[in-house]
């Protein structure tokens, strides 16, 4: 599709660079666990990028790649004793609700998401343990660890996601090596929220999109297997 190429142009052009400049349109991928697919994707429009940070806004309305269960049943509603068991697909859908700004500092394991409520009303910001992002010239690739952390207003914390984590464990989704790595990483964030370090402490709950950036297309070939070129 059209729209789709002008995705790809825009990210191209931002990695030939070294970095995407503000205002390109990339994709945000995670690969299924245990397996090489795809099964998440979204477009995205960079907010910053460089070699502290990349920081990228997921708009309202977005179409957006999730996982299924094959007959359509979607994955938070299964029992979680067959939620990692049972066949899967992908479907399209869009990102309702208020949108997210997504930061990751490379070579971390994990992402911070900021919500809000309507009409910008900073809800929370959300701890997303994963592998660290790599990067190739449409996005960035990485694959969900299950186990999260909210963070509130006021700095309080808490575990999210402890029973998906556990389950994940006992259905084969990560070796008990992987397990442990996973909880490091998220006592290692847990130590930085303590310390209320960046990104908590830079501000972002005030960030606000630019009004004259366009809602980003999926990409007709939204799973494809690039050569990735850095983490």
């Amino acid at each position: 599709m059209a729209e789709g190429g002008a995705v790809r142009a825009q990210a191209a052009a931002g990695t030939s660079a070294g970095f995407w400049a503000p205002g390109s349109q990339i994709l945000w991928r995670y690969r299924e666990n245990a397996g090489e697919r795809f099964h998440i994707a979204r477009p995205v429009t960079v907010v910053r990028d460089d070699a502290e940070l990349l920081a990228v806004w997921l708009a309202p309305g977005t179409e957006c790649v999730k996982p299924v269960l094959a007959d359509g049943t979607p994955v938070h509603v299964e029992p979680l004793r067959t939620r990692y068991t049972k066949p899967r697909t992908v479907q399209y859908d869009r990102w309702f609700g208020t949108g997210v700004l997504k930061l990751a500092r490379p070579g971390e394991p994990w992402s911070v998401w900021l919500f809000w409520e309507p009409g910008w009303r900073f809800k929370n910001w959300y701890v997303n343990l994963e592998t660290p992002l790599t990067r190739w010239r449409g996005g960035v690739d990485s694959e969900d660890h299950f186990l999260d952390i909210s963070v509130h207003p006021d700095r309080s914390w808490h575990w999210r996601d402890e029973d998906e984590f556990a389950q994940a464990r006992r259905d084969g989704l990560m070796d008990e090596s992987v397990a442990e790595r996973v909880r490091e990483a998220g006592d290692s964030a847990v130590e930085v929220i303590r310390a209320w370090g960046p990104p908590f402490s830079e501000g972002w709950q005030h960030w606000r999109p630019d009004p004259s950036w366009a809602v980003p297309s999926l990409p007709e070939d939204w799973d494809r297997t690039p050569a990735h070129v850095s983490s």
